[in-house]
């Protein structure tokens, strides 16, 4: 038996992370940022994988036996190929991406959703290609928001600056379809933004926040596979390991958990 793993390339994953342990407080969970190596949602295909992957393989290392990609650009260009490649034998590696679009379908009810992610997560076209491929009918709208990231993690979400990206990102995507319905925050630090995205997003437009939904989709998978929630371990221990500074991760954690973390630099 072992801990949960949560992987992300840094901060955002917290945010997903927060929503799973309000679910699953009983369960043992080890937090891993790659901070030293962010961001990842500009890189190519073949770096997110490597560093996905050595981060992946260090969870397992840590003794977990189930692993979520907390992280959009992670799961987007990496997820499916560690699947089918590289996991041994008792290893489940699970994302972000799939339990958003498979219940998408019942937000909107124009069929036209809006994807605000980042540039790596848009050029996947992972969002379309998974939304399509559950609901066929839904027409998919992208725009990547590059800024975005940046303004949460230097904790500058109630600034000028924020006003003028948020506003001018938002309208970019909605200048594609008048019909857009629903916007996906397809970026775990995107939630953080809400309370800006909400003034420049029509009340009518469903904004929807992957934590909740993530959270509710482990608690599900667990129920249909025994066999993984028996190796799980519950003791309620919370570890938060960075590949940076551990003293830097801690000051910016509690913006994203939303209560202080006592954290450990790791070496991959």
């Amino acid at each position: 038996m072992g801990p949960i793993g949560i992987f992300d390339s840094g901060y955002g994953g917290l945010s997903v992370f927060k929503e799973i342990q309000a679910v699953l407080p009983a369960y043992d969970f080890i937090y891993l940022g790659d901070n030293a190596r962010v961001p990842y949602g500009t890189r190519s295909y073949e770096t997110v994988y490597e560093y996905t992957k050595e981060c992946v393989f260090k969870l397992f290392e840590l003794g977990c036996n189930l692993v979520i990609l907390a992280c959009n650009t992670a799961s987007a260009k990496a997820l499916r190929t560690i699947q089918q490649q590289d996991l041994p034998a008792g290893k489940k590696v699970l994302g972000v991406i799939r339990p958003t679009t498979e219940i998408v379908s019942t937000f909107t009810k124009t069929n036209a959703v809006g994807i605000l992610a980042t540039t790596g997560t848009v050029n996947s076209g992972s969002y379309k290609i998974e939304i399509q491929k559950f609901t066929p009918e839904i027409h998919v709208f992208q725009h990547d928001c590059p800024f975005w990231v940046p303004l949460v993690e230097n904790n500058e979400i109630n600034t000028p600056g924020a006003n003028y990206f948020v506003e001018k990102d938002i309208q970019a995507l909605l200048a594609q379809s008048k019909a857009i319905d629903t916007i996906i925050l397809a970026c775990t630090h995107y939630p953080l933004l809400l309370p800006v995205i909400r003034k420049f997003v029509p009340a009518e437009i469903q904004i929807i926040s992957q934590g909740p939904i993530v959270a509710e989709s482990l608690v599900a998978y667990l129920q249909r596979h025994p066999e993984v929630e028996a190796a799980c371990r519950k003791q309620g221990e919370l570890q938060f390991f960075t590949t940076d500074s551990a003293a830097d991760f801690e000051e910016k954690a509690t913006i994203f958990f939303g209560k202080s973390v006592l954290a450990q630099h790791i070496k991959l």
